[in-house]
């Protein structure tokens, strides 16, 4: 079957005459929907509302000219293929189009033939880009499942295994080191089964003593407890017809144990002060950093509710047992930072890669995020390269995103990570290069001005005394 697709072509240029000439021309020659404008403004107008895969924009025109048009088009039209035509033909006025990423250059009068030898290589590079997003956005579909990231045949088996347990109502117990993305697990559970539109309750059991976490899962009655001073429903009540996610159950303590045993079995709960109890209806799934059969040998853990837990096991394997899902992760990853910090971070380089590849990720996934994350923050190209890289000295993940912002506001938790990071890294600078702030500047590709005024803002200053430093002031108020 011919494909019916027709190529989408606009004009802008302020000769009426000129616009009516390549619109007939065009259109006949090439089989195209020709589009005119003869203001920058219109153009831009036509583009909200329509996509065309070349355009041909003339530099000289009253008003916004070519070139201002073209940075418009980088600006919210990045893909579009385009080409600039002047009848005053300049090398640099070339070199210049085409370093603001025009695709090509063609001087006024130009030969008919020329033309269209030049806007059909144009749409033949439009064709190949959009082919190129589709497909990339298809490998992204593929690889990406329910936020997890992966090809290697473990992960796709564990994506298999969540399809089919997600559809049943049975408990899980997920195992697997830490940052192996067993919270994210948990939720693909939930998000297929039965019970999405309902409650996804998080609780991490090692963040809350035994008393708060035994009221925050099973609730109380006003007056059961000092500063009880009315009812609390608690988790399990608030989680009614949906998924309630035990992260790490392995550091409960044994009482807590045998009362989560009899809601498990009874599937009741009694808050605390009451005289009767609740009927709940919750799906249990849990997770575990630690060896629990090991913890119920050494008493720690009870075997009953060991077994209560475990009616389906899923382990999720560390990241070097994963390696051929490093770069599918370090590219989901530079994408999500980048957004998050609005920088244009678009890949790192083939020498940084190849370290990733090789690095034993004691911290798994966590700690490529947070590699990655430092990584785009400080970056000031669109490459990371391995001399961007300040690898944790022990090779775990220092904690970028960590559960003590979680109750903060996005601007306070934003501020607090700019901090830390600041103060982590040009401390370390700074140590290096034994106070010198004009090699430290030098070594993190800074201005010694502009790495003075980040000291000045985060009230850091020199180790050590240098005769090149200046007294560094206080830091100014946020």
């Amino acid at each position: 079957m011919k494909n019916s697709y027709k190529a989408k072509l606009l004009i802008l240029d302020d000769e009426a005459d000129m616009l009516r000439l390549l619109q007939r021309s065009l259109s006949a020659d090439l089989g195209c929907e020709v589009d005119v404008a003869a203001k920058a403004v219109d153009a831009l107008a036509l583009l909200e509302h329509s996509w065309y895969d070349v355009i041909l924009a003339d530099v000289r025109m009253p008003g916004m000219n070519g070139m201002e048009f073209l940075d418009h088009i980088n600006k919210d039209h990045g893909d579009l293929t385009v080409i600039m035509m002047t009848a005053f033909g300049s090398i640099d006025l070339a070199v210049e189009s085409i370093k603001k990423g025009a695709y090509d250059f063609i001087t006024k009068p130009f030969e008919h033939d020329k033309l269209l030898r030049l806007v059909q290589k144009a749409l033949e590079r439009s064709r190949l880009v959009k082919e190129n997003s589709a497909l990339q956005q298809k490998i992204r579909e593929q690889d990406t499942f329910h936020e997890m990231v992966g090809i290697s045949p473990k992960m796709l088996k564990i994506f298999e295994t969540i399809r089919l347990i997600g559809k049943t109502d049975v408990m899980v117990l997920i195992t697997g080191e830490s940052g192996t993305g067993k919270d994210m697990a948990a939720r693909a559970i939930h998000d297929i089964s039965g019970r999405r539109n309902q409650s996804f309750v998080s609780v991490n059991c090692p963040n809350l003593p035994e008393s708060i976490l035994e009221s925050e899962l099973f609730g109380y009655k006003k007056g059961a407890f000092t500063n009880a001073t009315q009812d609390k429903k608690g988790i399990f009540w608030e989680a009614q017809g949906g998924t309630i996610f035990l992260d790490e159950i392995g550091d409960i303590s044994p009482t807590l144990q045998t009362k989560l045993l009899k809601v498990l079995q009874d599937k009741e709960i009694r808050p605390l002060g009451a005289n009767r109890n609740i009927k709940v209806d919750v799906r249990i799934i849990a997770s575990t950093n630690q060896d629990l059969p090991k913890l119920i040998q050494e008493h720690a853990f009870r075997e009953d509710l060991f077994y209560r837990l475990n009616v389906f096991s899923l382990h999720m394997p560390p990241l070097r047992e994963r390696p051929e899902d490093i770069p599918l992760l370090v590219g989901h990853f530079l994408n999500k930072t980048s957004k998050e910090f609005n920088k244009s971070v678009k890949n790192i380089s083939p020498d940084l890669m190849q370290k990733f590849m090789k690095h034993s990720w004691r911290g798994n996934i966590r700690e490529l995020q947070n590699i990655i994350s430092r990584s785009v923050l400080l970056a000031y190209s669109e490459e990371i390269t391995a001399q961007d890289i300040d690898w944790p000295k022990d090779n775990t993940a220092v904690c970028f995103m960590g559960d003590e912002i979680g109750a903060l506001s996005y601007k306070e938790a934003k501020s607090l990570l700019l901090d830390r990071f600041h103060r982590g890294y040009i401390d370390n600078l700074l140590r290096k290069n034994g106070g010198n702030i004009t090699k430290s500047a030098k070594d993190c590709g800074l201005e010694r001005q502009a790495l003075q005024q980040i000291m000045k803002r985060y009230g850091i200053r020199p180790k050590d005394n240098s005769a090149d430093d200046r007294q560094i002031s206080p830091p100014e108020k946020l």
